[in-house]
């Protein structure tokens, strides 16, 4: 491999706001977003001269907005501007699409039967293929299952699957009957688990009776066990998989028992169609509930338009069932758009174990996290020298911030020509509001454009917008897709605190963000994980961006204990590589010092054998901070919401040590 690596992009820097790609005419002009423009202009006479007059169209006329795309995407209807939404207290309490009946699932009848829907593969190399009659079918039978167990609007369906069929079949069958949608990974902790089911109180319950990844093979009848116990109410458990029959237990054949076909349901606007979950790492996860109506309008939005997605496409992200990436990956039916699931290790047991699927599945577009292409870059691994990928044209990301030096390797060592297209959103409203744009030009370390009928602005310290330096992100319009409610939160207190105390009337995200004058964006990680250091305040990217370059360095973990006005300790936590050197806190320190600053270099390195990270990796700055300044574990941190409990019991021995001088 050694021959093919060349000036390794891991072994050179990457200015931020590098020209990396732009569209060419063709492209631009075939795409869904110029295809919209042109819509708009011989239906209504609006026309704008480019994505930034658009953006601003959408983001100022915001009920117009809307209506237009519900037109678009002939979703019913026209809607009259008082059906549109109904304000509240600026963002907060928002309605929208008032007095309508739908259903997510409305355009998914739309699709040809023949076209193919859904492309599964596990980690043993074992395929499903369905065409959306199948799927449909399919899903018919699970809903008719649900039904027989008595699952009715508004009940809620828990599910521990992989990433595979029976999970989008489950999700489907649901959301066809109104009931509410409701996962968990199977690599989840069992306590991890409870800790969000019980809170929603499910009547059925599917999981999968075994998971595989890094070739080995994990039972779950204890935690099937312990989940059918301690969730009250739970009328039925299916178990996926399963070769022996238990009295108390159904399996996955019996609930397909009764071929049907898929009946969706008409439902109000605001119907829950799901509830997803914070991370809860620092405390109980909040149960999010999105509406039907909201959430199709937002991803038909951001697949068709930014991510320039239909029905030719082979749509693939990595993500297991406990991430939103999963659900706006199933989104990708919407726009009748072939989806690929894959379940299992994306580098077991080699490197190339997605580029293979891409390849031979004809992949358009791929997507996974910023640890995956850091990974991949920095084991010298360039899918262009070993996989023919001439169809794939959009290269996704999103998780963390996407480092300039991450961008160029996917821009130039993946496939040629590739529009690299990180995305920032999140759970919360389970869409991206940053994300990427055919029609503009791509440049290292920033996300192309604020996305349509997303107002994402920078405040400063006094609520004021900026462009151009880093503030707080915030969003100063309603969305369809923000959460509808937190469910059991009957007052809106928690959900109040959790987005709108900061910025009355605002929804403050809680990330650094830089609008640049061009309308590019670029996050800078959590605001509540700030590094302030004599003075100057920053998030941790910069940092990371000069750790993941590091030899030596297999991951780290920056915080900050300082508070306002008083100068706290920095914090270095480090797992070395096998072969790193002995003299590796005096080779970062140097690096730090030259490559950042001398101002960021750590009070402290603390070398750890595993430094852990929630269950969807992402870092722990927030309650590594609040450990060092005092806080409990048992108040600062979850563990069945890391990936390794074991792993967290020594950090947190750790810092005991450390606070108390040891």
């Amino acid at each position: 491999m050694a021959d093919q690596l060349g000036d390794r992009p891991d072994a050179r820097r990457i200015e931020e706001g590098t020209l990396l790609w732009e569209p060419s005419p063709d492209r631009a002009a075939g795409s869904q977003l110029w295809q919209f423009m042109d819509w708009l202009a011989h239906d209504s006479g609006l026309v704008f001269e480019g994505y930034g007059d658009l953006w601003r169209w959408s983001v100022e006329h915001i009920e117009e907005f809307w209506a237009t795309l519900w037109r678009y995407f002939d979703l019913g209807a026209p809607l009259v501007a008082s059906e549109v939404l109904r304000r509240g207290a600026g963002v907060e309490g928002a309605q929208w699409f008032t007095g309508q009946q739908l259903n997510y699932l409305d355009p998914v009848l739309r699709h040809p039967d023949a076209d193919l829907a859904l492309v599964a593969e596990n980690e043993q190399g074992e395929r499903t293929e369905l065409t959306y009659g199948q799927l449909r079918a399919l899903a018919g039978s699970v809903a008719a299952g649900l039904r027989r167990l008595g699952v009715g609007p508004g009940d809620r369906v828990a599910a521990v699957l992989g990433n595979g069929p029976e999970a989008v079949a489950g999700f489907l069958a649901a959301a066809s009957i109104g009931a509410v949608w409701s996962t968990c990974a199977p690599e989840f902790g069992v306590t991890s688990m409870v800790d969000r089911f019980r809170q929603i109180e499910p009547s059925v319950l599917l999981i999968a009776d075994s998971y595989r990844y890094g070739g080995r093979v994990f039972d779950l009848a204890d935690k099937t066990r312990t989940l059918s116990a301690a969730l009250p109410g739970l009328g039925a458990t299916v178990v996926v998989g399963s070769e022996h029959a238990r009295a108390d237990r159904l399996d996955w054949d019996r609930l397909l028992a009764e071929p049907a076909e898929l009946a969706v349901e008409p439902l109000p606007s605001n119907h829950p169609l799901w509830i997803l979950y914070s991370s809860g790492t620092t405390g109980p996860p909040k149960p999010i509930v999105h509406s039907h109506a909201g959430i199709l309008l937002e991803h038909l939005k951001a697949l068709a338009l930014h991510c320039d997605l239909g029905r030719d496409d082979r749509f693939f992200w990595f993500s297991t069932t406990g991430w939103m990436m999963w659900n706006f990956l199933v989104g990708g039916l919407l726009v009748g758009a072939t989806v690929i699931c894959f379940d299992g290790h994306p580098a077991w047991p080699d490197p190339g174990r997605l580029w293979r699927l891409a390849e031979e599945v004809q992949i358009t577009c791929f997507g996974a996290s910023p640890p995956y292409f850091d990974t991949l870059r920095q084991s010298g691994y360039e899918p262009r020298h070993h996989h023919r990928l001439g169809r794939l044209r959009t290269v996704g990301s999103t998780g963390a911030p996407l480092s300039p030096e991450g961008f160029a390797f996917a821009a130039e060592r993946i496939a040629p020509g590739v529009l690299v297209a990180p995305l920032s959103g999140g759970t919360d409203l389970c869409t991206a509001f940053i994300g990427p744009c055919p029609l503009l030009p791509v440049r290292a370390g920033e996300m192309q454009c604020r996305m349509l009928g997303a107002k994402v602005e920078a405040f400063d310290e006094n609520g004021e917008p900026v462009v151009g330096t880093t503030g707080e992100l915030v969003i100063t319009e309603p969305m369809p897709s923000m959460p509808i409610r937190f469910w059991g939160d009957a007052g809106g207190a928690r959900l109040h605190e959790s987005y709108f105390s900061t910025f009355p009337g605002v929804w403050r995200h809680g990330d650094w963000l830089k609008i640049t004058e061009a309308g590019g964006c670029v996050i800078y990680g959590r605001s509540d994980a700030t590094l302030n250091r004599g003075g100057v305040r920053s998030g941790a990217a910069d940092f990371y961006r000069v750790l993941d370059g590091a030899p030596g360095v297999a991951d780290a973990l920056v915080v900050d204990t300082s508070e306002l006005g008083i100068e706290g300790r920095l914090y270095l936590f480090v797992t070395p590589e096998p072969e790193a050197s002995e003299r590796l806190d005096e080779e970062l320190r140097s690096r730090i010092r030259t490559e950042l600053s001398p101002r960021h270099v750590p009070d402290e390195v603390v070398v750890l054998d595993k430094i852990p990270r929630t269950l969807n990796g992402k870092r722990l700055e927030v309650p590594v901070r609040r450990m060092l300044l005092g806080v409990p574990p048992s108040q600062a941190v979850t563990p069945g919401a890391v990936d390794d409990p074991e792993a967290l019991d020594r950090l947190v021995a750790r810092l005991q040590l450390l606070r108390t001088g040891g």
